[in-house]
């Protein structure tokens, strides 16, 4: 089984060199002028088919197949009719007597072949009859125009409205359909995108113009099933209607990259080791003729670019958009992640050390504090006043009390308008109970506001809370305090 799938992809896989030894060229499943690189062989009796549907196996065939049947057709057809003319005249005698005044033959001057074939010649082609003509006096000759009218006919129908069919056929329409020569990988509304590019050259619109991409990649199933070329559909907004385009000037399409893409696990890393070929396929109507037309290319794994952008090629002119096609396949790059979207999910999620929530959702925040803020403080208090430090001294142990009490369970981290309210609380003296009480209150309070988002601390900030707040600690503090505090702090 190994061997057949290692036989399998080794098919698939490149028959010369590209890049140098580095990387082999894959043979392509699809060409980039959408031509598919499969033959089929091994028939044997299925060929007979093909006959079946004669008119569509001609329409079919190249170029110079069509026009050597075409030709062989009225050469043959030419050959047998004017010989089915000179065999009556021969088998009548007419030849022996061609001169003769008197003989009525059944075609009038018809002596040899070359003059036979002359006279079919200007009854298949209608135009009159001269010096050659056929008399009433051959009721098989009669017999034998009738037929050569009715075959010319059909001879013509067949092969003249083959030829229009292949020459209105609408694959010349799909050579003025552009895509651009590789597809990029980046960010596009904060979602990673596979994109690429799509244009039409001509002013004629194609209408109810729709697009598509197929994923063309060998893979093994659970049950050790090997399947070359698996084919899997690519969404490119087939949900939300961004696959119906309108094509008047260049589109990029974009297949967004989420746990239903095939891509989920591509990291940049991956991409080059990946073998993989996205085929893309546009169909839409003529404008001018009606009949539908389908455009294809595809792109291997080393057209694809990580981290790209398509550069604009649409400009504001005097009245009209002017499009620069100069810059149609260009790109640049931009800033993305190389991880792909399943290695970003698996990170984002990982408990975080710094933010663990708690509760519901609606009602818990993020609860931030550290350990640090006592050092902080330490280093503030130390430039309080001799009574103030030993206050703070004494209210040490109280502080750390307040401190295990309000981060048990989470990671608190406080800012600097944190730290000068417990700067204002940690400076209320000592030999006065009341005054503990209203210190181990106020940490409660402060305690909660610690507890929100760093978003939320710039909202506290606002000047009007704070004034409240410090106002009315300082309505309990005795009246040296206040003094010596306004002093501080003026």
């Amino acid at each position: 089984m190994s061997a057949v799938r290692r036989h399998l992809w080794d098919e698939y896989q490149a028959v010369g060199s590209a890049r140098g030894s580095a990387r082999r060229k894959r043979q392509r499943f699809v060409d980039k002028n959408g031509r598919c690189n499969v033959q089929h062989g091994n028939l044997g009796g299925e060929s007979s088919r093909y006959l079946s549907d004669l008119f569509t196996t001609l329409v079919d065939l190249k170029w110079r197949w069509n026009l050597l049947i075409f030709l062989l057709t009225y050469t043959v057809a030419w050959l047998v009719m004017a010989s089915m003319w000179w065999g009556i005249a021969y088998l009548r005698g007419d030849l022996h007597r061609a001169h003769d005044q008197t003989y009525h033959p059944c075609v009038a001057n018809v002596y040899n072949f070359p003059s036979a074939f002359l006279f079919f010649i200007e009854t298949e082609a209608t135009i009159g009859y001269g010096h050659r003509y056929i008399t009433e006096r051959c009721p098989e000759g009669i017999v034998l125009f009738l037929f050569q009218s009715l075959l010319g006919s059909i001879v013509d129908a067949f092969l003249i409205g083959c030829m229009f069919i292949k020459m209105s056929q609408p694959k010349k329409r799909a050579e003025t359909l552009m895509f651009s020569r590789a597809a990029v990988i980046s960010q596009r509304d904060g979602r990673l995108c596979l994109m690429f590019r799509v244009g039409n050259l001509r002013n004629s619109h194609m209408v109810s113009a729709q697009i598509r991409c197929k994923l063309i990649k060998s893979r093994q199933t659970p049950e050790g099933e090997f399947l070359p070329l698996d084919q899997c559909e690519l969404d490119v907004g087939f949900g939300t209607g961004a696959d119906q385009l309108f094509l008047v000037s260049p589109l990029t399409i974009c297949h967004e990259i989420n746990p239903k893409s095939p891509f989920f696990c591509l990291s940049q890393r991956s991409l080059r080791s990946e073998q993989f070929e996205i085929v893309v396929i546009l169909e839409g109507i003529v404008e001018t003729t009606g009949m539908t037309c389908q455009a294809r290319t595809s792109y291997t794994e080393d057209e694809v670019l990580w981290g790209h952008r398509f550069l604009p090629v649409m400009s504001l002119e005097d009245g009209f958009f002017r499009v620069d096609y100069s810059q149609f396949h260009a790109t640049f790059e931009v800033p993305t992640p190389p991880y792909s979207i399943k290695e970003q999910e698996e990170s984002l999620s990982l408990p975080s050390p710094f933010n663990t929530p708690i509760g519901n959702n609606q009602n818990r925040k993020e609860h931030i504090y550290s350990l640090d803020c006592i050092g902080i403080l330490e280093e503030k208090t130390n430039k309080f006043p001799s009574k103030r430090q030993q206050s703070s001294s004494r209210k040490e142990g109280l502080q750390r009390r307040v401190l295990r009490m309000s981060s048990s369970n989470v990671e608190k981290a406080c800012s600097t308008g944190d730290l000068l309210k417990i700067q204002q609380i940690s400076s209320v003296p000592s030999n006065e109970d009341g005054d503990e009480r209203i210190q181990l209150k106020a940490f409660r309070i402060k305690s909660e506001s610690l507890t929100q988002s760093t978003g939320d601390l710039e909202l506290q900030k606002k000047p009007q809370g704070m004034l409240t707040l410090g106002t009315r600690l300082e309505d309990n503090w005795p009246a040296k305090l206040r003094k010596m505090n306004s002093d501080r702090l003026s």
